[in-house]
């Protein structure tokens, strides 16, 4: 999905003017903070890793003020890095060419055809139509949310927020009008419940494949990068579906309980559901060919977890399978397919012009996060920056690490956006674990998963901004339903976490 299809957020005056100030105090900050950072001594540090720790510590202050767009804070940063001699530019632009560079732009191109083709509207109200789901609110509210977290650990939380977001309020609209016409009373709080799903659905699904949600690709490009570690598509989603499954229990039973919608069936509903199912008509030419190519895409990202099942992770065929396609090459095979495979009036499944609408910001962020992390690592800046934490941190312990990195994720993405929590608190604490002489693996999983956390404030991701636009979502509302998913999401993360990467490994 183009982001400028997606609904605008509304704001009050008040939130627009502290959004004015908040860009205006990034634009005085940034250099005031790179100017002190470059003339303050650092003891200990190289030269290069002073210079790298006050571009860092401005690219930050740009990211959570958004005083520019992030994309190219992050462009920035990497120039600016050159230019301060933290390293060569062939070095300092070299994650740019990362492998999972690729698997963002492939699994974005076939995100994007199932956009298109309305692939994901067929699955949406195939779901919703079904005879369980029937007219009962609480049923809908089930599968409306379920569907959001399925389409969303396929593609992007903003995509399917804003499709969702359409169809819950087409969904609202009808139960209203059934009430003026002398139908049932239904309650507020339920109108409020069914967008608050569409949002926390849509961000805890991305959870459950390493495509997602971009923090996962991030944290994991950290992981591999700087652990050596290899975590693939089916290592992931054997830790992030239970995540899912816990969380999306949860939130349906408090959203159920707390705002229930004061009727136990809605005549009518079902009916409309199904002639919204009715009104797609039969699969065209296009949907049938973006099926095939993410399912041949999906299927190569799962068969080497298959393998390594049945044969162990040392099997020759494996590492053969594994090195030859890897989940970047993968996402290209299924993103190259569309090319291939025919679409409407004797076009392809997707044309070019279509496919050049994916999310290249994200990518390009992605790509300035991770430079700038591997250099934090390269110059010894991330190993200074573990030893000073180490002893400030009141937890010891990989568990206790783990909790920390999680909590510590989830605070900071209620600030600032997912993509860039990731993108700095991950090696931050890798770099803290590694200097407390615990295994980073958890902990870092731990700040990835925990980067998607945020829930309580419309600016703590762009689903929660769409929804907080409908109108049916007081603030208050968002952040007392908000904190409860946030709570629980700590201890579910850390704990699933604990229990399951010594079992993968």
């Amino acid at each position: 999905m183009n982001p400028s299809d997606a609904p605008r957020e509304r704001l009050s005056a008040g939130e627009e003017r502290f959004e004015w100030l908040r860009r205006r105090a990034g634009l005085a900050l940034a250099p005031v903070t790179l100017a002190a950072l470059l003339l303050c001594p650092m003891p200990g540090l190289s030269p290069a890793a002073h210079h790298l720790a006050a571009v860092m510590a401005t690219v930050i202050v740009l990211w959570i003020t958004e005083a520019i767009p992030m994309p190219v804070t992050a462009l920035l940063g990497v120039s600016a890095c050159v230019v301060l001699e933290v390293a060569p530019a062939r070095e300092a632009f070299a994650p740019f060419a990362d492998p999972l560079m690729f698997l963002f732009i492939g699994s974005f191109i076939i995100a994007r055809a199932i956009f298109v083709h309305h692939l994901d509207r067929r699955v949406a109200f195939g779901v919703l139509s079904l005879r369980w789901v029937g007219g009962r609110p609480s049923r809908i509210l089930f599968a409306y949310g379920a569907v959001t977290a399925f389409i969303s650990a396929w593609i992007s939380n903003t995509a399917t927020t804003a499709m969702m977001f359409a169809i819950g309020m087409s969904i609202l609209a009808f139960l209203f009008a059934q009430e003026k016409e002398g139908g049932p009373h239904l309650s507020r709080r339920y109108a409020t419940a069914l967008m608050l799903m569409t949002s926390f659905a849509a961000s805890v699904g991305g959870l459950a494949t390493p495509i997602g949600t971009p923090p996962n690709l991030i944290g994991l490009g950290f992981i591999r990068r700087l652990l050596g570690v290899e975590f693939p598509f089916f290592k992931w989603a054997m830790i992030g579906v239970p995540i899912v499954v816990v969380l999306f229990a949860w939130m349906f039973f408090y959203l159920d309980r707390l705002a229930p919608a004061g009727v136990k069936r809605i005549e009518g509903s079902a009916e409309m559901l199904a002639r919204e199912r009715e009104r797609l008509g039969p699969w065209t030419t296009g949907q049938r060919s973006t099926a095939v190519a993410f399912l041949v895409t999906v299927a190569l990202w799962v068969i080497p977890g298959v393998i390594a099942l049945v044969a162990g992770d040392q099997s020759p065929l494996y590492r053969a399978v594994n090195q030859r396609v890897p989940e970047a090459v993968a996402a290209l095979v299924g993103a190259g397919l569309l090319f291939l495979l025919p679409g409407p009036d004797g076009e392809r499944a997707i044309t070019w012009s279509e496919a050049s609408q994916i999310e290249w910001g994200v990518v390009l962020l992605y790509g300035g996060g991770f430079a700038l992390g591997v250099l934090s690592f390269q110059t010894g800046l991330a190993e200074g920056v573990g030893r000073g934490l180490t002893g400030l941190l009141p937890v010891h312990g990989g568990l206790g690490l783990l909790f920390a990195s999680t909590l510590v994720a989830m605070l900071l993405s209620e600030t600032t956006s997912n993509t860039a929590s990731a993108n700095m608190i991950v090696p931050v604490v890798i770099a803290i674990a590694q200097a407390a002489g615990a295994d980073p693996l958890e902990p870092a999983l731990g700040a990835t998963f925990g980067a998607s956390l945020g829930f309580m404030l419309p600016v703590s991701t762009p689903c929660n901004a769409i929804v907080y636009g409908s109108g049916y979502v007081p603030l208050r509302a968002m952040m007392r339903y908000g904190v409860l998913l946030d709570v629980v999401g700590v201890f579910v993360v850390t704990g699933l976490v604990h229990l399951l990467v010594p079992v993968l490994r």
